[in-house]
């Protein structure tokens, strides 16, 4: 079954194959999506171009979401290829490195807008940016993390913007919502990524994950592509505003103990 057979989906986030949204464009083009990707860096291009040159026909495109008008470029391109599309996956997470060394308590009042300026503003200014060009039916996808709603060790300020990300989502599903669009984040256990790895032995926080769900399985890149594939597909109509937890029921239980 192609779940996506006709969508017109663009896919943030991709650095390399480790990355989460590199799993997620996996899943749905082998669900016949057509996918646009983004790149953030220049010198990132050609690795990005050369990583998904299988999986489009489309050039990748120039998007850094801390600047209004690289957004606005963003999908006025997408408009002359497509003209309307189906949705997105946000899969965009930033602080300024220091903040997951630091003391919390020593977070700066930039490190902290700053945070909360790419982790969550950025989503906002997406969706207006685009709303116009988004068919009916589209679906937006969002990549988030139980550090959002628990005190999780290490992770700091992003713990603050990421509950300032779900929030929004939940806001923007209640404004866009008469458009027939939903809006859904999805809240994965803790996968090695080059974003990750910056986080205090999250080696160590992984294996934690797996031994005390309750499915003791650890979730991989392609778990989330799964969601993903079923959220952005009409199967998830009626859907909207929600944070699907894939962390094996890691987030179910109070873990006293943790050896």
């Amino acid at each position: 079954m192609c779940l996506l057979l006709g969508k017109k989906i663009l896919i943030t986030g991709i650095l390399n194959k480790l990355s989460i949204s590199y799993g997620i464009a996996r899943i749905m083009f082998k669900h016949k999506a057509n996918l646009i990707f983004t790149y953030q860096k220049n010198k990132n291009k050609n690795k990005i171009r050369e990583l998904v040159k299988n999986m489009t026909k489309y050039p990748i495109i120039k998007c850094d979401v801390s600047k209004d008008k690289d957004i606005k470029f963003l999908f006025f391109k997408i408009s002359k290829i497509w003209k309307k599309f189906d949705g997105f996956v946000y899969s965009i997470a930033f602080t300024p490195e220091n903040t997951l060394k630091k003391n919390f308590l020593n977070t700066s009042r930039l490190e902290f807008q700053i945070s909360h300026d790419i982790n969550s503003y950025s989503l906002l200014g997406m969706v207006k940016n685009c709303i116009n060009i988004l068919n009916n039916k589209s679906s937006i996808i969002v990549l988030t993390y139980l550090g959002s709603q628990k005190f999780v060790q290490n992770y700091n300020i992003m713990g603050l913007s990421k509950a300032s990300l779900e929030t929004n989502i939940r806001y923007i599903a209640c404004n866009i919502g008469y458009k027939n669009i939903r809006i859904n984040g999805i809240s994965p256990s803790p996968i090695k990524t080059i974003a990750s790895s910056r986080i205090k032995n999250i080696n160590y926080i992984i294996k934690l994950y797996k031994k005390h769900s309750p499915l003791c399985e650890s979730i991989t890149i392609d778990h989330v592509g799964n969601v993903a594939t079923f959220l952005a597909s009409d199967l998830s109509l009626g859907i909207t505003g929600e944070i699907i937890y894939l962390d094996s029921g890691f987030n179910l239980q109070i873990i006293n103990n943790i050896e």
